[in-house]
């Protein structure tokens, strides 16, 4: 049975008596056609090992166990765990994981690398984006539907409103592209905003060469906190690392950045010349 059209995804929620959570940012595919897109955009192969975050009732889920090796389907809401397990009883490459995305140690489910495709709840998204970047996990290829403003933000080029700390997060760590929008018609129920599924493929070397990636990274959240000051007021006393106005000044003037320029017109490469200056000078005032 295809779980992914209209009438068999209300009969499976019947059945099991399911209602829809909204905290959990419950939202089923129930087009065909979208999956096949998304499956494509992962290029999965009979090698792949994926982990699957939020299966819901496993509408991409079977999808992708037609073509990957292994599918391992990482599900919070436990009401549905039953309900998956009885969907994919038959399968001996799906495997159902009851856990928190958020908590779950990826690499104790699988040996080797793995790609993480998902129809991500949007209330988790860039947490669990973000976490799956910094946490050293071995992943090769993310390839996740979110909310299509989140979308743009993590592709965002220098100089815009969408350009900011997921950007250069997102930017830092991977290639980014966004692959197709997707309108609300085709989730049970509709959200109010459409959705883009986004490309991420995960570089082993980062974008940028650093000094010391943590402190670039607070450089980056105080240049944003207060996004309509300029990069020189930004930095001097910011809430994330404490540096003095003449510590920024030199900085700006070694690394040639215009100090009334403001944070979302820099470039991730600005950002690294800046963090390794600024963290010599940091370090040798302490």
């Amino acid at each position: 049975m295809e779980i992914a059209n209209p009438s068999n995804t209300k009969e499976i929620l019947r059945k099991h008596n399911l209602n829809l959570k909204k905290s959990l940012g419950q939202n089923f595919l129930i087009d065909n056609n979208i999956l096949d897109k998304i499956v494509e955009t992962a290029n999965l192969t009979e090698n792949d090992t994926v982990i699957e975050i939020g299966p819901g009732i496993g509408s991409l889920t079977q999808k992708m166990a037609k073509v990957a090796n292994k599918v391992i389907a990482v599900e919070l809401d436990n009401r549905l765990i039953p309900v998956l397990n009885e969907i994919f009883e038959g399968y001996n490459n799906v495997e159902i994981v009851h856990g928190d995305a958020l908590e779950v140690d990826f690499s104790q489910l699988v040996e080797g690398s793995f790609k993480i495709v998902a129809n991500l709840p949007y209330y988790i998204t860039t947490p669990i984006i973000m976490r799956l970047l910094e946490e050293g996990f071995n992943v090769e290829e993310i390839v996740v539907m979110v909310q299509k403003e989140v979308g743009e933000r993590m592709v965002a080029s220098p100089g815009g409103k969408d350009y900011g700390i997921l950007s250069i997060g997102v930017q830092y760590h991977t290639k980014a592209e966004i692959s197709f929008i997707v309108p609300p018609s085709v989730f049970i129920p509709q959200p109010k905003v459409e959705s883009a599924v986004i490309n991420l493929k995960v570089d082993k070397e980062a974008a940028v060469d650093l000094i010391d990636e943590d402190f670039f990274f607070k450089i980056v959240k105080s240049a944003f906190h207060q996004r309509r000051k300029t990069i020189r007021n930004s930095l001097t006393k910011a809430p994330y690392i404490n540096l003095s106005r003449d510590q920024v000044d030199q900085a700006l003037e070694e690394v040639g950045i215009d100090s009334r320029r403001r944070a979302e017109k820099l470039s991730i490469e600005q950002f690294a010349k800046l963090s390794n200056v600024l963290f010599g000078l940091y370090r040798s005032k302490e």
